[in-house]
């Protein structure tokens, strides 16, 4: 069995629809053989990704970069795994007011430290989330828990 955690943070609720439409990808009914852990930032810990074999992030980008709970999260975490963990594949999910890219920078920048792999190009919806926007956050999950289960990953 596989595992695959979801570490997100949402403040207008744009981002907490992504994490919806991400775990409901995640969780297809056409993928076998992959537990999935949906976490709020404050929720999740180091225990929580020694556990994980894959990795989905969502932030609202805030600023131009991640929400500070996201950053709360990879600051409480990164020494407490340190060198401990494989590369382990992760995607990102982002609602955006900007356009993004200083959400993914970072997080990207932080996730080598890890180390992390991306896997899947971020998803980033600009403005509240709309169907398109929706279903390309169901494929991530999707892409994440199928390549898990598959082995790709």
């Amino acid at each position: 069995m596989k595992h695959l955690l979801i570490v997100w943070h949402s403040q207008s609720g744009n981002t907490q629809a992504l994490k919806d439409a991400v775990l409901a990808g995640a969780q297809d009914s056409e993928i076998d053989g992959v537990t999935v852990r949906c976490l709020h930032a404050l929720e999740a810990s180091a225990e929580d990704l020694r556990w994980a074999h894959g990795l989905l992030f969502g932030t609202p980008e805030n600023f131009g970069t991640m929400s500070g709970l996201i950053k709360d999260f990879f600051d409480r975490t990164f020494y407490a795994v340190e060198g401990e963990l494989p590369p382990l594949p992760y995607g990102l999910f982002i609602s955006a007011g900007n356009d993004g890219r200083g959400a993914v920078r970072e997080i990207e920048r932080i996730a080598r430290g890890y180390p992390f792999t991306a896997v899947a190009e971020p998803v980033i919806v600009r403005g509240p989330p709309t169907e398109a926007g929706l279903q390309t956050a169901r494929e991530l999950g999707m892409t994440l828990a199928a390549g898990l289960s598959a082995g790709i990953f």
